[in-house]
């Protein structure tokens, strides 16, 4: 039912009462409809809103999780197996430093030192907190037994007495030193020329 100016002077209402009245009515309607029509676009844009998120959830559906989670775990494979790698090769490198200490200490020439290593197997190494060789004094042991040939000696050896040079304080001595090796050498690439002794 409406409200209308008839019905309010029916109810015995002044006329600038109905007045205030209507147009109090009018403004209260006229808000009503402004906020019926938002929520009428409200309505409208919702269903769009609805048409996008049951295309999103196609979509979804359509991705194959499986093959995503493959390629994650491969990827996380192939990082853990490099950064083990990089872990080993430091370790090889800290086990090839101690094992050289170890030769130098057992007296293995210097010379030899980079070609047994080359042929030694790092693995069988095993390293204390302190970054050396475990059990070094075995290894050393072990080390003398199967590189002796390597070892240097420093052993220095003297003159054989039995027969000792002549020191004749160079008496009898014609030529210098020099000039004999000179006449030697000539002699043997060309041979004697007559008798130069």
């Amino acid at each position: 039912m409406a409200l209308t100016r008839k019905m309010l002077k029916a109810m015995g209402i002044e006329d600038e009462k109905i007045d205030e009245i209507i147009e109090a009515h009018t403004d209260v309607t006229d808000s009503l409809k402004k906020e019926r029509d938002g929520y009428k676009a409200d309505a409208e844009k919702l269903a769009d809103i609805q048409k996008e998120l049951d295309e999103a959830n196609r979509r979804l559906e359509d991705v194959d999780t499986d093959e995503y989670k493959a390629k994650y775990e491969k990827e996380h494979k192939d990082f853990e197996d490099y950064k083990a790698s990089i872990d080993a090769e430091k370790t090889k490198a800290k086990k090839v430093e101690a094992y050289k200490g170890l030769l130098k200490e057992a007296g293995v020439s210097e010379r030899r030192i980079d070609a047994i290593v080359k042929i030694t197997s790092m693995d069988d190494l095993e390293l204390d907190a302190e970054g050396k060789i475990k059990d070094s004094d075995k290894k050393i042991e072990t080390v003398k037994e199967e590189y002796s040939d390597f070892i240097v000696s420093e052993d220095t050896k003297g003159a054989d007495t039995k027969t000792p040079p002549d020191n004749n304080g160079g008496a009898g001595r014609t030529l210098s030193r020099a000039a004999e090796v000179a006449k030697r050498h000539n002699e043997m690439l060309y041979g004697v020329k007559g008798d130069n002794k």
